[in-house]
């Protein structure tokens, strides 16, 4: 079984930063594409970053790029997202997701694989 287990969430203030993790089980993990997107209620579904395990290749929304680091250890299937220079509109459910690449856009499916969500909340 698939399983995409997020943790690292929490409340900051603007300018903090805050690191989510993604552990990642039931799949081959170097063959995937990990990545991350968020959700705010009453609005769409907003791709953040994407990271081609195999050959590490990164993708960023223009709305994190320069502040957002995704990276990924192979040893222990985890995928990080390094949150820095937070806004109070990054504020979402950030969920972790899984493919065998990584979306175009970052505009991830219905139908990939994610987990449970983690809260990011900034205050201003």
């Amino acid at each position: 079984e698939v399983q995409l287990v997020e943790s690292g969430g929490g409340l900051v203030q603007a300018g903090g930063s805050l690191r989510l993790s993604c552990v990642g089980s039931g799949f081959t993990f170097d063959d995937s594409a990990i990545g991350w997107f968020r959700q705010v209620p009453g609005k769409e579904r907003e791709g953040v970053s994407c990271i081609s395990i195999s050959d590490g290749n990164t993708y960023y929304a223009d709305s994190v790029k320069g502040r957002f680091t995704i990276s990924s250890d192979n040893k222990t299937n985890t995928v990080y997202l390094q949150m820095t220079s937070l806004k109070p509109e990054d504020t979402a459910v950030y969920y972790c997701a899984g493919d065998l690449m990584c979306p175009y856009g970052l505009s991830w499916h219905d139908d990939d694989a994610r987990g449970q969500g983690t809260q990011v909340t900034v205050s201003s």
